[in-house]
């Protein structure tokens, strides 16, 4: 056996991330596809791991639980800092609407997962991971949901959530602009000719008041203590949540609840401390270690007996989502240009992630025309919202079945 400790274990997770990075690079179909570079390095790294096992080799052990979590802490905490009340008002009812969506698919698709799981004779746990936490929740919800589940005893629960999420994020890659296209010649939908511009609403922008008044390392300092400080708060007030209900929460919620309400007591006092270009950094690298820690710690030979079940749900939520998307979501958004275009991006963070519905988006803007709404609405919902709806709901399900 070859065990490996905490420090070796982040230095290949950051080895693996570049080489996912390198081969998402120079293969076209993952790049088309968006499938993260931290999936593809872990997964071929959990790949090798499987064989050298399977063939009596090798048993490599990560020791990764710590680094893990503090990525994963860090992450959810970015998230609640972006989660700003202003860009509700910038959307209008329409974001409104959308975001309500988002939590009625979160609804149905634990719905689905937890009743097939009965007829497919496995755990409703373990049928939940192929739920909302891996399809709308995407790999960073799917490896944390996971973890929360083996922790209370629901074997290859991670494992099967990352799979989940990664077929997931094939199919909303593949089917979003095709249902789209089909909404567009259907219905002879053409962009409004409306004098808007796709104007960057994430206020990802440099905070130039920190940057007039501080040193470059200072204001860097200043964003990671702000996401330290989140962190620790929201751990405690979690796990005491826990210890005083009795309700399993993910180590994170509390997190990035705190860093909700840090985010919008400075905007509503105008203390000008976060740089969100900066919180933005600290997010894209966590959530690349922490997918690539976590990819790299799924055990493949343990979900041979779960393939078929598996597949199954996720077939059966590709479908409806198609379903829900054309038959609910686009009359409800207004059956206009700008509904079709939102359903492709949809059906990509429904099924994988942001970066899955800004590529379905992008496709379909260039081919059709720009939607400005669209852009507005989707990347609000799908990076910064869709958790504050998301995270609740997943915890009711898995309190209720456990």
């Amino acid at each position: 056996m070859l065990e490996l400790d905490a420090i070796t274990t982040l230095a290949l997770a950051s080895i693996l991330y570049l080489l996912g990075v390198y081969i998402v690079n120079h293969v076209n179909i993952l790049k088309r596809l968006c499938i993260p570079a931290p999936v593809i390095g872990g997964l071929l790294f959990a790949i090798v791991v499987a064989i050298l096992k399977s063939a009596s080799l090798l048993t490599i052990k990560l020791d990764s639980e710590f680094i893990q979590n503090f990525f994963m802490l860090a992450f959810f905490t970015t998230i609640g800092l972006g989660a700003s009340l202003k860009l509700l008002k910038l959307g209008g009812k329409i974001l409104i609407f959308y975001f309500i969506f988002c939590g009625i698919l979160a609804i149905c698709q634990n719905l689905i997962s937890v009743s097939l799981a009965k007829v497919l004779n496995i755990s409703p746990l373990l049928g939940l991971t192929a739920g909302s936490m891996s399809m709308e929740g995407g790999h960073g919800n799917a490896a944390a949901y996971g973890q929360t589940l083996q922790g209370i005893g629901v074997d290859s629960a991670l494992t099967a959530a990352l799979a989940a999420a990664t077929l997931g994020l094939v199919a909303g890659g593949l089917i979003g602009g095709p249902v789209v296209k089909f909404l567009i010649n259907k219905y002879n939908l053409k962009p409004e000719q409306a004098e808007e511009t796709t104007q960057d609403y994430s206020e990802s922008d440099r905070n130039e008041y920190l940057h007039n008044r501080m040193a470059p390392t200072t204001v860097f300092l200043l964003q990671f203590t702000i996401v330290a400080i989140c962190m620790a708060i929201g751990s405690y007030l979690g796990n005491t949540f826990t210890d005083l209900t009795g309700i399993n929460i993910p180590i994170y919620v509390g997190a990035m609840f705190v860093a909700v309400i840090i985010r919008n007591i400075s905007e509503y006092n105008n203390l000008k401390i976060i740089d969100m270009k900066i919180i933005d950094r600290i997010s894209d690298v966590s959530l690349s270690l922490f997918l690539s820690i976590a990819l790299m710690s799924i055990q493949l030979t343990e979900i041979y007996q779960l393939a078929i079940p598996l597949i199954i749900i996720v077939l059966v939520q590709v479908l409806f989502i198609i379903l829900f998307s054309v038959i609910v979501l686009f009359r409800g958004l207004g059956k206009n240009y700008d509904a079709a275009v939102m359903v492709g991006g949809f059906i990509g963070h429904g099924l994988g992630a942001t970066p899955n519905a800004m590529a379905n988006l992008d496709v379909i803007t260039k081919k059709y025309g720009a939607s400005p709404k669209a852009y507005l609405v989707v990347p609000i919902v799908g990076a910064f919202l869709i958790d504050l709806l998301g995270v609740p709901i997943v915890t009711i399900f898995i309190n209720a079945f456990k």
